[in-house]
């Protein structure tokens, strides 16, 4: 438990690394600022954010020299995929996906089931206001 208490070049290494870090990712990388259309229509962008974080170091020389001959590095990677948008229309919220195109019939029937529910829905509403009259 002593060593990780005591402040070595490798700590700070490390913190520093994870402060920049910390400034790119925070959750307006994730949920983005909403973007609003002039015919009020409200889209707010969803990503995905995956990072890795490495560090690494060692002391060199002489005990009483360790601080002087330090060796050491970090390294971290960050990758943001756009996922989704909300689509906010009159009071309706839609997820509107970012997707990679089917690549088979199977996949894009699968892609075209919401379609149709939605539009399947919108009939029978419609058939209901009839009858009601």
């Amino acid at each position: 438990m002593d060593n990780m208490e005591k402040k070595t070049p490798l700590n700070d290494l490390m913190r520093s690394t994870m402060e920049k870090i910390h400034e790119m990712v925070d959750t307006n990388t994730i949920v983005g600022q909403p973007i609003t259309t002039p015919d009020g229509v409200t889209l707010i962008p969803i990503s995905k954010v995956s990072f890795g974080f490495g560090a690494g170091g060692g002391d060199y020389g002489k005990a009483a020299q360790n601080a002087q001959n330090f060796g050491g590095g970090s390294g971290a990677g960050v990758k943001i995929d756009p996922v989704a948008f909300l689509v906010i229309k009159d009071g309706a919220t839609r997820v509107l996906p970012v997707a990679v195109p089917p690549i088979s019939t199977a996949d894009r029937v699968i892609d075209m089931i919401p379609d149709v529910m939605d539009k399947v829905e919108k009939y029978f509403d419609k058939k209901k206001e009839k009858e009601d009259f």
